[in-house]
């Protein structure tokens, strides 16, 4: 009994033992996988930090490199307007020479220069440039049997203009009508037009204004002339025997769209926008003038053979006028009136100079005081005079004709100038000219 004691308990030390050895394996095998799963975690975890960095870095390199692609575009961009800018300049360059070359050439041919004539020839042939938006400088109603000059499209659309005023007026019974505003002024939408129709993509001549191409002009012009209507009714109280009565009253609004307007209209590219710049600048302005405008020497020869007159009877009589009235305006119309211009429509007959100023102002054919006229333009003034036509308030008082420009000086020829015609003299720009109207001579 002793030994079989001994021996259970020998077995159950045993037995305890080998527990214990199993426990301590399960304990160190939990804690080898344990320090695995950590250091599983653990490289996972680095793993994911280098991925997070590297994704940092990879977003990093892509936002540098976009904003390196965006300072390229925004360079690019830059030297593709200062590219077309610089082409532009050298297009007006080459336009002013050709037209010199253009005087060289009759001058040559009248001295016989025929050596002189084929280098002026070559000269033109490389600086027409009749395919750019410039090409509109040398339309001048040649080159196609129903090419027409600009001076005869701007009568024509201008009297599309008048036409539709007139309808809006005809539309209802008024007792009263009101204009606000005018159109644009015809060097901008000529401008406007030529940089649309030869700067775009298809690029369409302008140098030769026959049908087609005037309907594009026409089209520009109505772009840019908004006209807008409004009805309202005036009371008027009765006033001593005078019943009260309403007054319906019709105001057209005539908005002109600038040419920085049709840019964003028009949606111009980046030579579009440079044609438009150089077609605008002061260089190009005599150029506008000459082309759009023109001059007269008959009204200005009939002007001077009046000077000296003396009271002006001729003038306000032939008028309609039974006694002696300011007399300025009816001179300037008895002027055009013998040069048919009236008749025309060319020059209005008016007696006050707001009603002829504003005749000028809603054909689009008027200019301030620091324009530099041309011979046959009609210049407005607004004088400075206390105690006379008084201090300066924005209204005309004076008219006359443009003589001739010299040296940056106006001189004119005016009636009702101390009660008779004289020839006086200005410099450009002087304070008291108010604007001038800018007759179409055909």
């Amino acid at each position: 009994m002793r030994d079989g004691g001994r021996t259970i308990i020998k077995t159950a030390r045993s037995g305890r033992k080998t527990t214990e050895r199993t426990a301590r394996q399960t304990i160190k095998t939990a804690e080898r996988s344990s320090r695995k799963v950590i250091k599983t975690t653990q490289r996972t975890a680095k793993t994911a930090q280098q991925t997070v960095k590297t994704a940092q870095r990879s977003a990093q390199a892509t936002v540098k490199a976009t904003q390196r692609a965006v300072q390229t575009a925004r360079a690019t961009a830059k030297a593709a307007a200062a590219t077309a800018k610089a082409t532009a300049k050298a297009t007006v360059a080459a336009i002013k020479a050709a037209i010199a070359a253009m005087q060289e050439l009759i001058a040559a041919i009248a001295a016989g220069g025929w050596v002189v004539i084929v280098v002026v020839l070559v000269i033109c042939m490389i600086g027409l440039l009749i395919a750019s938006p410039f090409g509109i400088f040398f339309s001048d109603g040649g080159g196609s049997p129903d090419a027409a000059s600009p001076t005869a499209v701007i009568a024509q659309i201008n009297s599309e203009y008048a036409d539709r005023l007139s309808a809006l007026q005809t539309g209802g019974t008024y007792d009263r009508v009101e204009i606000q505003g005018g159109p644009p002024s015809w060097p901008d939408v000529f401008a406007v037009f030529a940089a649309k129709t030869a700067g775009g993509a298809d690029g369409a001549q302008v140098s030769v204004l026959d049908t087609d191409t005037v309907e594009k002009l026409r089209v520009v012009f109505w772009d840019m002339t908004k006209i807008t209507t409004a009805e309202s009714e005036v009371e008027h109280p009765a006033e001593g025997d005078t019943a009260g009565w309403t007054e319906k009253v019709l105001t057209i609004t005539v908005t002109p769209r600038t040419p920085d307007d049709m840019r964003v209209f028009y949606a111009f590219t980046d030579r579009q926008n440079a044609a438009l710049d150089e077609l605008l600048t002061e260089v190009t302005r005599d150029m506008w003038n000459n082309l759009l405008y023109g001059s007269s020497g008959e009204i200005v020869a009939v002007a001077l053979s009046q000077v000296g007159n003396v009271g002006g009877q001729p003038y306000w009589s032939w008028y309609g006028f039974n006694s002696r009235v300011e007399w300025c305006a009816c001179f300037v119309s008895w002027c055009a009136n013998e040069c048919g211009y009236i008749d025309a429509g060319v020059i209005p007959k008016f007696a006050g100079c707001t009603g002829g100023s504003n005749w000028f102002k809603d054909r689009g054919q008027w200019q301030d005081g620091g324009y530099e006229p041309h011979p046959g333009d009609l210049i407005f003034f607004d004088w400075n005079e206390k105690g006379g036509s008084g201090p300066q308030d924005d209204v005309p008082d004076h008219v006359g004709i443009v003589e001739r420009v010299e040296n940056g000086v106006v001189y004119t020829v005016e009636g009702n100038t101390s009660d008779s015609c004289r020839q006086r003299s200005y410099n450009v720009g002087h304070y008291e000219i108010w604007g001038y109207g800018c007759p179409i001579y055909n």
